[in-house]
């Protein structure tokens, strides 16, 4: 750790230069990862406030919520406990007067079930009419008050905004909880439909009859538009950055290493082990990885200070130990690869004798 030291101290500009590499590489791997988990999140959000472990939906939906319908008869032996709750999900464009128009889901749901009952309140009170609605408290930022009036996709109803609900997201769109007679009417469903789907929040629960089809609540997460696709590309990019850490780190040393041949031939013939020269290189690797990862980590908790709530952004403590752990495991393999010259120095000839 001395020589280690001693050397990025005397060697200032070179290994400021793989401390911003490596803190520029860090900082994208933070940012790529929060983004990542945000819009995960922004995805389930809604899902995961309802702690979903099953849902049923028509067998021919291909696992989607828009895209199914559940009739009496599907319905006929269905058991509802105080686990299970309907809803019916419409895609609606929010407008109101002096307002920007938004795109939502709503979302019916039944008054004695769980859902109504669990929801996360911020502001206001749970709807109780045909026209009282709960919405997402995203749509505070877009200028939304309570009590306002609104019309779902340009009916002449209005809606009347009485509650703004905590993590009311799905697919990245804000939810407006409402009745299911709202829903029937939104999404013009013949009279024999019950609704779109059953939620469950019993692992073990399964119903199957007619077209109903029961799956675990991951099948149908992984099944949301885009939401597979993002979270590999965003993985594929973030392993890609870890790679070319790893190559820097390795080619930046590796040079550094030959240059300083004939230092290290002297120190061999003075008596110093190959171990400690060894150690000196991995200890100067961990070091500059730490380095660069703290000036990442503090200036990725500024960034994420003073970005838009808008922004997706989740900066977990999981992101920062998991990143951190992946460059230090990056410092250290390309650390290594310098050492095979270093082990099969010849002091003599080094030296030139």
């Amino acid at each position: 750790m001395f020589l280690a030291l001693k050397e990025i101290k005397h060697e200032k500009l070179r290994y400021g230069l793989i401390i911003l590499m490596i803190f520029l590489i860090s900082y994208l791997i933070f940012m790529l990862s929060s983004l990542a988990v945000g819009l995960a999140s922004e995805n389930t959000q809604a899902i995961d406030s309802w702690s979903a472990k099953k849902i049923v939906l028509n067998k021919n939906s291909n696992i989607s919520l828009s895209q199914s319908i559940l009739t009496k008869k599907d319905l006929k032996d269905d058991d509802i406990g105080k686990n299970e709750a309907y809803i019916g999900q419409v895609a609606v464009v929010v407008k109101s007067k002096n307002r920007p128009s938004v795109s939502a889901q709503f979302l019916g749901i039944k008054k004695d079930q769980f859902i109504y009952k669990d929801q996360d309140l911020v502001a206001g009170k749970r709807g109780k009419g045909k026209t009282e609605i709960t919405v997402d408290s995203s749509l505070r930022d877009k200028g939304y008050r309570l009590g306002d009036k609104i019309s779902l996709n340009g009916s002449a109803r209005k809606y009347k905004i009485v509650g703004f609900v905590n993590n009311a997201k799905i697919n990245i769109a804000p939810i407006i909880y409402g009745s299911f007679a709202t829903w029937r009417k939104l999404r013009m469903v013949a009279p024999n439909v019950v609704a779109a789907a059953i939620v469950s929040k019993n692992a073990n629960y399964k119903y199957n009859y007619k077209d109903a089809k029961t799956y675990p609540i991951a099948t149908f997460i992984n099944k949301l538009p885009g939401y597979t696709a993002q979270n590999m590309t965003f993985g594929l990019m973030i392993g890609f950055l870890f790679v070319i850490s790893l190559i820097i780190i390795a080619v930046f040393l590796y040079i550094l290493t030959m240059q300083k041949m004939h230092n290290l031939a002297v120190m061999r013939a003075q008596g110093i082990p190959s171990k400690t020269l060894v150690g000196a290189t991995v200890s100067q690797s961990i070091i500059l990885v730490v380095v660069g990862v703290i000036i990442a980590l503090i200036l990725m908790w500024v960034t994420a200070a003073v970005l838009p709530a808008a922004v997706p952004m989740s900066f977990t403590t999981t992101i920062m130990i998991a990143g951190t752990l992946g460059m230090l495991v990056m410092g250290i393999i390309g650390s290594l690869i310098p050492i095979r010259s270093i082990l099969k120095v010849d002091p003599a000839k080094a030296i030139g004798e």
